[in-house]
């Protein structure tokens, strides 16, 4: 018992001698900052909004490939992350560090659990790092999900208006959230600069080869070919694919319901096996009492 407190007592003075040495404002104030910033759009957990003050003094110690930074910094503005790399890569070290500290008050308590927590730390770590991709996939999947919709749209337009960005411009309107984003951005681009290339740069950013598709037709239109076959035989496929997606998710739910089911008759079970043990204490004291 004793250990044990020495232990917990050991890992408290240590995280106030971290927080005091980095110079880590209060929990209050970090949130007091984060809720005067107009471009955060994600809500943050109380937990997250104190840790970023550590994660930012610790970015400015951290230096990353160029190339590697400018894949991850596109990465990050196709996720909608609005962070630096350097603030990313230190978010995942600190989040990390926060279970590994966990170690010391476990060597105390029962030792042979440090390689476990060390083990979680830096799972934590590789979880964080691929969270981006994660999210950016996520996102794509929602995109895809609404281009049949898009291009049946975009199929009944052609008959009395072959304007792409009207066509961009109304869609967005009742577009989804991901898909409205990056329709805003690409009507935006268009109105300040070349077709095409607004075209071009919405399929890379979307980086869906359903999305390589819908901007081939346009700028195809753009061009001024007679591709109403093409969006035609384009929506019959989109609609295709939304079936098997739509066919792919039911074949989700039974397994789902399996694992339920399973873990109901585990606690079922668990229930009869403590009532079983009760009784067989029970026993055993009155037979040695």
């Amino acid at each position: 018992m004793m250990q044990a407190i020495i232990g917990v007592l050991c890992g408290i003075g240590l995280f106030f001698i971290l927080v005091d040495v980095y110079k880590i404002p209060y929990y209050k104030t970090s949130k007091s900052v984060d809720s005067l910033s107009k471009k955060q759009k994600d809500k943050k957990s109380g937990l997250d909004v104190w840790l970023s003050g550590i994660a930012e003094g610790l970015s400015k110690h951290i230096r990353i490939n160029e190339f590697k930074r400018a894949q991850l910094e596109a990465d990050l503005k196709t996720a909608q992350m609005d962070i630096t790399p350097e603030m990313f890569k230190a978010n995942a070290i600190v989040k990390a560090c926060l279970v590994g500290v966990l170690a010391v008050p476990v060597a105390f308590i029962f030792p042979l659990l440090v390689p476990v927590v060390l083990i979680l730390a830096i799972v934590l770590y590789k979880m964080e790092v691929k969270s981006v991709s994660k999210r950016i996939r996520a996102k794509r999947e929602r995109i895809e999900y609404e281009l049949p919709r898009l291009v049946s749209n975009i199929e009944k337009t052609l008959a009395h208006n072959r304007d792409v960005l009207y066509m961009l411009e109304s869609y967005a309107e009742n577009a989804g959230p991901e898909l409205k984003h990056e329709l805003t951005i690409t009507v935006a681009d268009m109105k300040s600069g070349n077709y095409e290339d607004a075209i071009i740069r919405l399929e890379s950013r979307v980086g869906s080869s359903m999305m390589s598709d819908v901007c081939r037709g346009l700028i195809g239109i753009l061009r001024g070919d007679d591709n109403k076959i093409y969006w035609a035989s384009l929506a019959l496929k989109f609609n295709d694919t939304a079936r098997q997606q739509l066919r792919l998710q039911a074949q989700k739910v039974p397994k789902k319901v399996k694992r339920l089911s399973m873990c109901l008759l585990i606690c079922f079970m668990l229930i009869y096996v403590v009532v079983i043990l009760e009784q067989i204490m029970g026993s055993i004291g009155v037979l040695f009492g």
